[in-house]
């Protein structure tokens, strides 16, 4: 499985405020990034499967809508996560 609960724990200490702290916005945006990243990488390989592309495009969307929320509350928080994560050009 490419998302263990260790690497789950990893990404919300970095992101979130403990390795527990699943609930901010931010942690949430960047576990969405992790699986978008490794959901583009599976289709490259398979480029006609749907299950997988349908499910990319959810979570695009949902992060998404994360990021549009974030803007909208604090515009500094936004500014650092979409730098950290190199979400913008």
């Amino acid at each position: 499985m490419y998302l263990t609960k260790e690497k789950k724990e990893e990404i919300f200490a970095q992101y979130g405020k403990s390795a527990k702290d699943s609930g901010t916005t931010e942690a949430q945006i960047a576990l969405f990034t992790y699986r978008i990243q490794h959901l583009t990488e599976l289709m490259k390989q398979n480029k006609k499967d749907q299950v997988s592309e349908r499910a990319l495009v959810g979570l695009v969307g949902k992060r998404r809508r994360m990021l549009d929320y974030l803007k909208k509350e604090d515009i500094e928080r936004y500014r650092a996560i979409v730098k950290q994560l190199g979400l913008r050009k």
